[in-house]
């Protein structure tokens, strides 16, 4: 008499918690930075992990936000466009008006933000343009109107008021600002996603959208929306990003977009919309950086940094590739197995 072995629900199971992204992400994380450490101990000095935690802030915030793109099937390439021209309006209203509180010049930079989010989901949901196409024209655009804004200089950290430079710095229970920020936003985000009926249904928005319309989702809506969310939180990096390295310039955050979308990836988030976990970004988001910060200090060259970033955005490409292909063969077994439980017996 053979005995079923089938996990109980409810009951903890290893080896399917094992399968999960999440948990193999974190293990190689905390593996890899084990690894750097005994090459390049300093790696693993408080000083070092503490500027690496805050160097990972905006990275992955800024994930956050691509997430919930993603997850409608969209994509924002103008993220890092849209944070630069942030940070150096806010750079400039500082520099005309130094008496302006900090407050008001960390809203104009979200607000500019979220300006430019909502100009990228206007087109991607209301017009209909593919948002490839959108946002790559629109970083472009919002690249031009950084020389436009500024006449092509830089505003550096002696044009800057002692505020601006230092709120980013500010310690709080032994964290920079910037780690309480992106703190706050990541939980912002996940109450959104967990908690709201806006956040479920962008699950549904990307998985299916056809049934998402029958069920009365307003697809237009949701698109617009996460657009302004992302445009918002990149508005509120662009100013983190300004006075932590303390200078706005035409090419600020240059292709940090690649980055971002990177970070998705590699943290299980389908680019084919509907799959992903908030989690999963914000691990993708720290390995991304570790590996960025560990390579200088275990003397890897500047030109294989980038080769090597590539080779672990196209093993994570290729990994979900065959998660979501394994996936769909599973939902046809179960398909075709329910199936034939209807069927007569032939006699």
């Amino acid at each position: 008499m053979s005995v079923t072995t089938a996990p109980l629900a409810g009951v903890w199971n290893p080896a399917g918690w094992l399968k999960r992204r999440e948990p193999v992400l974190a293990i190689l994380l905390i593996g890899m930075m084990l690894l750097i450490g005994l090459r390049a101990p300093v790696f693993l000095s408080q000083r070092n992990l503490d500027t690496v935690l805050t160097d990972s802030t905006i990275l992955v915030m800024l994930a956050a936000g691509q997430m919930l793109v993603i997850m409608t099937r969209g994509i924002d390439l103008s993220v890092a466009a849209n944070l630069a021209l942030s940070g150096m309006v806010a750079a400039l209203i500082q520099l005309q008006f130094p008496g302006v509180p900090i407050g008001f010049l960390i809203a104009a930079a979200m607000l500019v933000g979220l300006t430019l989010g909502a100009f990228n989901g206007l087109l991607v949901a209301y017009v209909r343009i593919p948002p490839i196409v959108v946002t790559l024209g629109t970083m472009s655009i919002y690249r031009g109107l950084i020389f436009v804004v500024s006449g092509g200089g830089w505003v550096t950290s002696n044009q800057m008021t002692d505020i601006f430079l230092n709120l980013p710095r500010m310690r709080f229970l032994g964290l920079t600002s910037m780690v309480w920020c992106a703190v706050v936003v990541v939980a912002l985000v996940y109450v959104f996603l967990r908690h709201t009926r806006y956040g479920r249904e962008l699950y549904a928005v990307g998985g299916n959208p056809v049934a998402a319309r029958y069920l009365g989702i307003d697809l237009p809506a949701r698109q617009f929306m996460v657009y302004c969310l992302s445009g918002l939180i990149a508005g509120l990096c662009g100013y983190l990003w300004v006075a932590r390295y303390a200078i706005a310039y035409t090419e600020l955050a240059m292709a940090f977009e690649l980055q971002v979308v990177a970070a998705c990836v590699i943290g299980g988030i389908s680019i084919a919309g509907g799959i992903g976990t908030l989690g999963g970004a914000v691990l993708g988001a720290l390995f991304l950086s570790v590996i960025y910060n560990a390579l200088p200090v275990i003397n890897v060259s500047p030109f294989w940094q980038m080769a090597i970033a590539g080779i672990v955005i196209l093993v994570a490409v290729a990994i979900n590739a065959r998660d979501e292909a394994s996936g769909t063969r599973r939902i046809l077994r179960e398909s075709h197995a329910g199936s034939g439980k209807g069927e007569r017996p032939s006699p």
